[in-house]
């Protein structure tokens, strides 16, 4: 063989294999992810999508879904003054009427307001916490902003006294990463979706093109992949193959994870609970 076939030989077989070293999840063993496995988890909670009578990201929300034995997948980020608080959105517009963000105000003042019109109120995780009271897993999503270290300090430290299952997951790879360096018991995810949703949030094309490719897996080694339904890249099906559970959201109650394939862990956002994966 001449040098110069030996060399593309050689180049031929450490593509794939420098693809791989950057997409690897990290490892998990099945007592981490038996609770998850198999699981249908309530997106926000078990909450009334048509007219949200029953608000997303309430506590009647988690209490209808531990009552129908459902997961729950719940958001946290920070208050104003250092507060865990269990909402979605950056800002309160849509579901409080009020055009400020969320890390602008103080628990106080968030407490003063109704979720979407009802006589709910923004709960603490802490409060959420103890109304699920290990009854039923949960996947906890941590929103990036600002202050992400100190999110992820004070969620870790409630989620250390917390007696039941839980897993986190972010968008942001940076918040995977901090829980690879200082929590790597806690089972973790990589949220994701395809670019053209991060264009729409206003990323730049390098950055979409990064989330959606899973690039940053080799900072941050997510044990699963919570993956918008539909189009899968190759580089999320190598992470699967590599060993990534396989999370799919947001299904209708259906198990395919929009590639033909069962998903090991749906979050679902419908009435009533699907029915667990055998």
């Amino acid at each position: 063989m001449s040098h110069r076939l030996f060399a593309l030989a050689l180049l031929a077989a450490a593509v794939p294999a420098s693809i791989c070293a950057v997409l690897a999840p990290g490892r998990a063993d099945k007592k981490q992810k038996a609770p998850f496995m198999g699981k249908a988890f309530a997106h926000r909670g078990l909450y009334i999508k048509k007219d949200q009578s029953i608000p997303e990201n309430s506590l009647p929300a988690f209490e209808r879904a531990c009552v129908r034995g459902c997961g729950i997948e719940l958001d946290v980020q920070l208050s104003a003054d250092g507060k865990v608080v269990v909402f979605h959105d950056d800002d309160l517009k849509r579901a409080c009427g009020l055009d400020r963000p969320v890390s602008d105000l103080t628990y106080s003042e968030l407490r003063s307001l109704r979720l979407f019109s009802t006589d709910e109120r923004i709960p603490l995780f802490s409060e959420t916490l103890e109304l699920i009271s290990g009854r039923v897993p949960l996947i906890v999503e941590l929103k990036t902003g600002s202050r992400n270290n100190e999110l992820c300090e004070k969620t870790l430290d409630l989620l250390r006294r917390y007696d039941g299952d839980f897993c986190v997951e972010s968008f942001d790879p940076r918040i995977v990463t901090w829980f690879r360096i200082n929590a790597a018991d806690v089972l973790r995810g990589q949220l994701s979706q395809p670019a053209l949703y991060y264009l729409d949030e206003g990323q730049s094309e390098m950055t979409a093109s990064l989330l959606e490719s899973l690039s940053l897996n080799i900072i941050a080694r997510p044990q699963f992949i919570a993956y918008r339904i539909g189009y899968k890249p190759p580089s999320v099906r190598i992470c699967e193959a590599l060993g990534a559970m396989r999370v799919s959201w947001v299904s209708d109650g259906s198990w395919d994870d929009g590639g033909g394939r069962k998903a090991d862990a749906i979050i679902f956002e419908e009435k009533d609970s699907p029915e667990e994966k055998e």
